[in-house]
């Protein structure tokens, strides 16, 4: 199994990433890998994505009836 360190700062839960991403500051984007959701910045989720690591994308999403539910879009 290789290791690839990234940078990022790791949370517990989705909708805590989500939060801090919203607050703005560090990185734009969050992803779900290994249990753990991250925040980053778009280039070391792409240099994820080269590097051939399985993660997904998390977005929260509005529905039309005001409910918000969380979505990912996986990737590799």
């Amino acid at each position: 199994m290789k290791t690839m360190t990234i940078e990022a700062i790791e949370f517990d839960s989705a909708h805590e990433a989500i939060q801090h991403y919203y607050a703005g500051g560090y990185g734009d984007r969050v992803i779900a890998l290994d249990r753990k959701y991250y925040l980053l910045k778009q280039a070391e989720a792409e240099r994820l994505e080269t590097a051939g690591v399985e993660f997904a994308y998390v977005f929260d999403h509005d529905l039309p009836d005001g409910r918000n539910v969380l979505m990912t879009v996986p990737v590799n």
